[in-house]
């Protein structure tokens, strides 16, 4: 697919997709989405991508829902229902995707834009980022997977105040609300972005998405499930070479790959002399 609002772009490793309307804020229109669930599917896809870095252009994540478009047009229920299908199709995989994703936040996260931002594994978030459950000002249902996403985030009662008032959380209060993972300076955003991606990326994919596929759904199942799932993942992972080098390693003394205070540099590449 040829994209015309967003950009795709790997790096050691790295997808980078970034909303790029800013004309429009970097609004969720329909093309946006259908360009989103493309490359979404590309990450899953591409064995050679082990992180993703979700971005915006221009200042903005993004302003939420096309509202212009919105006031342009009549669809029947059939036809909007069929649009949900499609924006839950792209939340699904987005969600479940088995690899890190990390939205990088600077400027408006409203609405939709806000909730493709929780839909990540980690926000990172500039002192200009804004984060808004705006559709309660026009009357709306949030949507966008925030009902699902925001409570298991914040809680249920909070959930309900943010989506109640629709008030704006500025970056601050959203690290304390544990939205966002960490706040950075506006210049060093994509850098710290790569930085955690980089370091993400020395960890087992495989591992990776197993966990993240059960946290997924820990607050939905009981323990015995859940304890049944940890022993299935465990032991389908014995096998797995990422996990035979590993002990190898470990049992000859040698530095694991994966050892996070290990992994400093800008590019999660070993800082010199910590090989």
């Amino acid at each position: 697919m040829t994209y015309n609002s967003i950009s795709y772009g790997v790096s050691d490793a790295i997808a980078t997709i970034t909303l790029d309307r800013p004309s429009s804020r970097n609004a969720m229109s329909a093309e946006v989405q259908r360009e989103l669930n493309d490359a979404v599917a590309r990450t899953l896809e591409d064995m050679d991508v082990k992180a993703i870095i979700l971005t915006g252009s221009g200042g903005y994540f993004s302003s939420g829902g096309d509202v212009k478009a919105m006031q342009n047009s009549a669809p029947t229920l059939a036809e909007d229902k069929l649009r949900f299908d499609r924006v839950h199709e792209l939340l699904y995989r987005l969600v479940e995707l088995p690899k890190p994703v990390i939205a990088a936040v600077d400027g408006p996260a409203f609405g939709a834009g806000c909730n493709l931002a929780l839909a990540a594994d980690f926000i990172l978030a500039t002192p200009r980022a804004k984060f808004c459950q705006v559709f309660g000002r026009l009357g709306l249902v949030p949507d966008f997977g925030g009902l699902f996403l925001l409570p298991r985030i914040v809680g249920l009662q909070r959930a309900k105040e943010l989506m109640f008032s629709a008030r704006i959380v500025d970056a601050d209060e959203a690290k304390d609300l544990g939205i966002v993972y960490q706040v950075v300076s506006e210049d060093s955003l994509q850098a710290e972005a790569r930085a955690l991606a980089g370091r993400l990326c020395h960890a087992s994919t495989v591992a990776i998405g197993l966990t993240k596929r059960a946290l997924n759904r820990s607050f939905n199942v009981d323990f015995h499930v859940m304890s049944e799932f940890e022993a299935s993942a465990q032991s389908r992972l014995r096998t797995d070479p990422y996990v035979r080098e590993a002990v190898r390693r470990f049992t000859n003394k040698e530095q694991l790959e994966f050892v996070w205070e290990k992994l400093e540099g800008r590019s999660g590449k070993p800082e010199p002399g910590r090989e």
